[in-house]
């Protein structure tokens, strides 16, 4: 009886120092409200850091994550190109044949004469009167230029579609554009206008001096935003 007397005592005392806290600084607590707040603080302290750390490797680990679907994609993008890499391989000969056979078809800069006069000897062989025959500038592309004729030709129906015809089989690429034909009271015969266009490859200096033009036009231009 006498302890639990005691106890009571003692737990009224302990109970007392919790008692007329508020309003006064820690500093002046009891000995045992102030060693459970510095606990509590410690506590807290060591939460908030271990949340905090917790937090960032969970941000490794899904980043970890993202990055190994990428690279497993990656692998088998890699793993297929390895498997149809002789596959691969044709298909570039291939293009390259036929980026070759192309080229073959457009004349060089010294041929260009020859295949004006092909084009003319097509008319002519054909009994075709030419009425004009006018090359026009010439417009210089990023690996080729074209060269625009401008032609009228007068004669029977079959023979301009004969012309028509042979010019497309020409050894060089001729395309016909904007053709337009009339009949021409007088003779009885059909005119034509058309715009013959053939193409030729750049030389190597003409590449160069094109690219040398094109740094100096993009070095002229003013940036965006810039005020003169």
């Amino acid at each position: 009886m006498a302890g639990i007397l005691t106890a009571k005592i003692e737990f009224g005392a302990l109970g007392a120092q919790f008692k007329g806290l508020r309003g006064r600084h820690p500093i002046q607590w009891p000995a045992l409200p102030r060693a459970l707040l510095l606990v509590g603080i410690f506590v807290g302290v060591i939460a908030f850091a271990w949340l905090a750390y917790f937090r960032l490797q969970i941000e490794d680990l899904e980043a970890g994550q993202a990055q190994e679907v990428q690279l497993r994609a990656q692998y088998v993008d890699k793993l297929r190109q390895a498997v149809n890499l002789e596959a691969l391989r044709k298909q570039r000969d291939e293009v390259a044949q036929f980026v070759n056979q192309l080229e073959k078809q457009l004349p060089s800069k010294a041929e260009m004469d020859a295949l004006l006069s092909d084009i003319n000897q097509a008319g002519v062989g054909r009994g075709l009167q030419f009425e004009l025959f006018k090359p026009g500038q010439l417009l210089a592309l990023k690996y080729y230029a074209e060269l625009p004729i401008s032609i009228r030709l007068s004669g029977s129906y079959h023979d301009l579609a004969a012309f028509s015809s042979d010019v497309s089989n020409l050894a060089r690429i001729v395309t016909l554009k904007d053709i337009h034909m009339q009949l021409q009271e007088k003779t009885g015969q059909l005119s034509m206008d058309v715009v013959a266009k053939t193409y030729r490859y750049l030389d190597t200096d003409e590449i160069a001096e094109q690219r040398k033009e094109a740094a100096k036009a993009a070095s002229g231009r003013p940036r965006p935003g810039a005020t003169r």
